[in-house]
Protein backbone atom coordinates (compact mmCIF):
# COMPACT_ATOMS: atom_id res chain seq x y z
CA UNK A 1 0.00 0.00 0.00
CA UNK A 2 2.67 2.90 1.01
CA UNK A 3 4.53 1.29 -2.26
CA UNK A 4 1.58 2.23 -4.21
CA UNK A 5 1.15 5.47 -2.52
CA UNK A 6 4.37 6.46 -3.37
CA UNK A 7 4.45 5.66 -7.07
CA UNK A 8 1.63 7.58 -7.48
CA UNK A 9 3.32 10.85 -5.59
CA UNK A 10 6.38 9.91 -8.29
CA UNK A 11 4.48 9.82 -11.18
CA UNK A 12 2.70 12.77 -10.34
CA UNK A 13 5.38 14.39 -9.52
CA UNK A 14 6.84 13.17 -13.18
CA UNK A 15 4.10 15.17 -14.83
CA UNK A 16 4.32 18.14 -13.14
CA UNK A 17 7.51 18.00 -14.69
CA UNK A 18 6.95 17.58 -17.49
CA UNK A 19 4.24 20.08 -17.52
CA UNK A 20 7.08 22.87 -16.50
CA UNK A 21 9.45 21.41 -19.09
CA UNK A 22 6.42 22.24 -21.62
CA UNK A 23 5.44 25.68 -20.46
CA UNK A 24 9.20 26.77 -20.42
CA UNK A 25 9.91 24.93 -24.19
CA UNK A 26 6.58 27.21 -25.29
CA UNK A 27 7.76 30.32 -23.52
CA UNK A 28 11.09 29.80 -25.64
CA UNK A 29 9.40 29.49 -28.97
CA UNK A 30 6.91 32.43 -28.18
CA UNK A 31 9.87 34.49 -27.14
CA UNK A 32 11.40 34.03 -30.74
CA UNK A 33 8.07 33.90 -32.80
CA UNK A 34 7.62 37.80 -33.32
CA UNK A 35 11.21 37.75 -35.40
CA UNK A 36 10.18 34.88 -36.90
CA UNK A 37 7.17 36.18 -38.05
CA UNK A 38 8.61 39.39 -38.92
CA UNK A 39 9.96 37.58 -41.70
CA UNK A 40 6.82 35.65 -42.64
CA UNK A 41 7.68 32.32 -40.70
CA UNK A 42 6.50 30.57 -37.56
CA UNK A 43 7.38 27.64 -35.37
CA UNK A 44 5.04 25.47 -33.57
CA UNK A 45 5.44 23.18 -30.76
CA UNK A 46 4.31 19.34 -31.88
CA UNK A 47 5.67 17.05 -29.65
CA UNK A 48 7.64 17.04 -26.62
CA UNK A 49 9.52 12.96 -26.28
CA UNK A 50 12.01 12.89 -23.43
CA UNK A 51 14.81 15.51 -24.35
CA UNK A 52 13.34 15.34 -28.03
CA UNK A 53 11.34 18.48 -28.91
CA UNK A 54 9.64 18.64 -32.22
CA UNK A 55 9.07 21.24 -34.20
CA UNK A 56 7.51 22.38 -37.16
CA UNK A 57 8.59 25.41 -39.47
CA UNK A 58 6.10 27.04 -41.27
CA UNK A 59 6.12 29.94 -43.69
CA UNK A 60 9.06 31.23 -45.09
CA UNK A 61 11.07 29.42 -43.03
CA UNK A 62 10.19 26.59 -44.50
CA UNK A 63 12.42 27.06 -47.75
CA UNK A 64 14.81 29.61 -45.88
CA UNK A 65 18.46 28.82 -46.02
CA UNK A 66 18.69 29.92 -42.18
CA UNK A 67 16.47 28.22 -40.83
CA UNK A 68 19.28 25.89 -39.71
CA UNK A 69 20.73 28.69 -37.72
CA UNK A 70 17.17 29.52 -36.50
CA UNK A 71 17.02 26.04 -35.08
CA UNK A 72 20.14 25.92 -33.16
CA UNK A 73 19.32 29.41 -31.72
CA UNK A 74 16.19 28.07 -29.89
CA UNK A 75 17.90 24.53 -29.02
CA UNK A 76 20.72 26.81 -27.09
CA UNK A 77 17.58 29.00 -25.53
CA UNK A 78 16.02 25.41 -24.67
CA UNK A 79 19.22 23.91 -23.37
CA UNK A 80 19.91 27.58 -21.18
CA UNK A 81 16.55 27.72 -19.82
CA UNK A 82 15.73 24.02 -18.93
CA UNK A 83 19.49 23.53 -17.53
CA UNK A 84 19.93 20.47 -19.52
CA UNK A 85 20.32 18.95 -23.11
CA UNK A 86 17.62 18.43 -25.63
CA UNK A 87 17.46 17.90 -29.08
CA UNK A 88 15.51 19.69 -31.40
CA UNK A 89 13.92 18.07 -33.85
CA UNK A 90 12.23 19.81 -37.59
CA UNK A 91 9.01 17.53 -38.32
CA UNK A 92 7.21 17.46 -41.95
CA UNK A 93 3.11 18.46 -42.23
CA UNK A 94 2.78 14.41 -41.12
CA UNK A 95 5.06 14.90 -37.35
CA UNK A 96 7.44 12.96 -39.39
CA UNK A 97 11.52 14.45 -38.74
CA UNK A 98 11.99 16.25 -41.66
CA UNK A 99 14.09 14.49 -44.08
CA UNK A 100 16.21 16.47 -47.48
CA UNK A 101 14.66 15.13 -50.68
CA UNK A 102 16.58 14.16 -54.02
CA UNK A 103 15.21 13.99 -56.85
CA UNK A 104 17.41 11.76 -58.76
CA UNK A 105 16.76 11.94 -62.91
CA UNK A 106 18.15 9.10 -65.06
CA UNK A 107 20.89 10.07 -67.23
CA UNK A 108 20.25 8.41 -70.61
CA UNK A 109 23.11 8.45 -73.20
Amino acid sequence: MLQEAEQTVATTSEAGDADAREQVIRAVIDEIRPNLRRDGGDCELVEVCGNKVMVKLTGACVLCKLSSATLEGIQAKLIERLGEFVRLIPVANGGAPSRPTVNITPVRG
